[in-house]
């Protein structure tokens, strides 16, 4: 039974990294509307701009302030110069501008500070917890512990800024219909601004606990791949869905890992190992079949209207005209 826990709470811990990743998503996605492909490459520039100015003889401290300037600065930057144009535009026209950003980060970001795979220090040592390890018999890493830990509370800090505060309020406007936010005088371009910097610190963070884990390296692309069966299970619209969805997924694939392919081979022979990597991705798709819009997300109501039930509403209605 210890051993069980032990899987579990390490599932856990690595789903509040998940849902760290996710977090940004959800943001970009509620202010626009629209999947950021780009995320897994601001996760990537982020970390390795701690390391390259770190490199150039920065301490850490200095190097995470002069990251999230970084980070920031090119959050807004990218409002500025890419998103503004394409207020208003189709869904799919800021979709597509989120795949050339980034490849532009994926060729910036190497040409600047190096394409080599580098560690990242950060003075938390990945060690199991000794007082755990003695009374309960179960390998929790101080790392893991710690990352968790911050992660949870970046993400609770965000859910309740969007949440309570003025900002907060403006996004969800802006999230459910641009024109009318705009007609009410909720100025888009600077609340685009704030959640695409406050999703450029998210990818900071995320960034160096990742990079701490697996080495600073242009895998850290493909983080943002984690985050899909995230987002589908707890909704794309959702902080909180966000959270459990990157438990939930988290937790799922260790056991998941653990429990399954002994099952498997018991039945059908062979080899069933490395279920962990592709096992997220099959529960979101079952979870599509039942619930498509996540478990926190908000269902979409299609109501067509068709133009033989105009040609009977408007001389019922008392409707003078009617352009189509």
């Amino acid at each position: 039974m210890n051993f069980f826990f032990e899987v579990l709470i390490g599932g856990l811990l690595s789903g509040v990294m998940y849902a760290l990743v996710a977090l940004g998503f959800v943001l970009i996605y509620k202010a626009s509307g629209v999947f950021n492909f780009a995320q897994g490459a601001m996760v990537y520039l982020a970390a390795l701009s701690v390391v390259g100015v770190m490199e150039w003889g920065a301490p850490l401290w200095l190097a995470v302030i002069l990251a999230f300037t970084i980070m920031t600065l090119f959050g807004i930057a990218t409002e500025k110069f890419v998103l503004r144009k394409l207020v208003n535009q189709p869904p799919i026209a800021l979709f597509m501008a989120t795949i050339g950003l980034a490849f532009f980060i994926e060729g910036l970001a190497p040409m600047v500070f190096g394409s080599e795979p580098r560690a990242l220090e950060l003075g938390i040592v990945d060690e199991p917890i000794p007082w755990i390890l003695d009374n309960w018999n179960m390998v929790i890493s101080k790392f893991d512990l710690v990352a968790a830990g911050v992660a949870s509370l970046l993400v609770a800090t965000l859910a309740l800024f969007f949440q309570y505060t003025r900002i907060g309020r403006a996004l969800r406007a802006v999230a459910d219909d641009h024109q009318a936010a705009l007609s009410i005088g909720i100025p888009l371009q600077n609340i685009w601004a704030i959640v695409w910097g406050v999703a450029g610190f998210v990818a900071l963070v995320a960034g160096m606990m990742w990079g701490a884990r697996n080495g600073v390296q242009f895998a850290l692309t493909f983080t943002a791949l984690k985050a899909l069966p995230v987002l589908i299970l707890g909704g794309f619209t959702s902080v909180p869905g966000a959270i459990v969805g990157g438990l939930i997924i988290g937790a799922s694939e260790k056991l998941a890992e653990i429990y399954i392919p002994p099952v498997m081979q018991d039945l059908f022979g062979g080899n069933f190992g490395g279920i962990e990597g592709w096992f997220p991705y099959v529960l979101a798709l079952l979870f599509l079949l039942v619930r498509p819009e996540g478990l926190f997300g908000e269902k979409h109501i299609d109501r067509p209207c068709h133009r033989s039930f105009l040609k009977w509403l408007v001389p019922r209605a008392g409707v003078v005209a009617i352009e189509w």
